[in-house]
């Protein structure tokens, strides 16, 4: 098993920034893929970025890419997303996933998750 646990949300003005963070614990050696996605009220869970545990490869969404980074430490076996020029689109319930998923997009492809943590953008 492996446990996620997210934090750093909060509240934000448009343009400001956030660093998420998600710690992972278990059986970490488990882990080919973790990744970030968000669920605003109403909507379907969308995917955000995902990148390698053991290389270095990161992919983004369309809509986030040139403002998100996402990044992880492997020693604190920890991963973070650097949200920057935040819009109040950017709004939602931010979700670590991990596991081997075959397609990183697809939300219902991953084993474990995290509880999330709010992040809100104020025009």
């Amino acid at each position: 098993q492996v446990q996620l646990v997210e934090s750093g949300g909060g509240l934000v003005q448009a343009g400001g920034s956030l660093r998420l963070s998600c710690a992972a614990s278990g059986r970490i050696s488990s882990i080919e893929k973790i990744s970030w996605f968000r669920q605003a009220p109403g909507k379907e869970r969308e995917f955000v970025a995902t990148i390698r545990w053991n290389v270095i490869s990161t992919y983004y969404a369309d809509s986030v890419k040139g403002r998100f980074t996402i990044s992880r430490d492997n020693a604190k076996n920890t991963m973070y997303l650097q949200m920057n020029s935040l819009k109040p689109e950017d709004t939602a319930i931010y979700y670590c996933a991990a596991g081997t998923p075959r397609n990183s997009i697809d939300y219902r492809q991953y084993h474990y998750w995290g509880q999330g943590t709010q992040v809100t953008v104020s025009s």
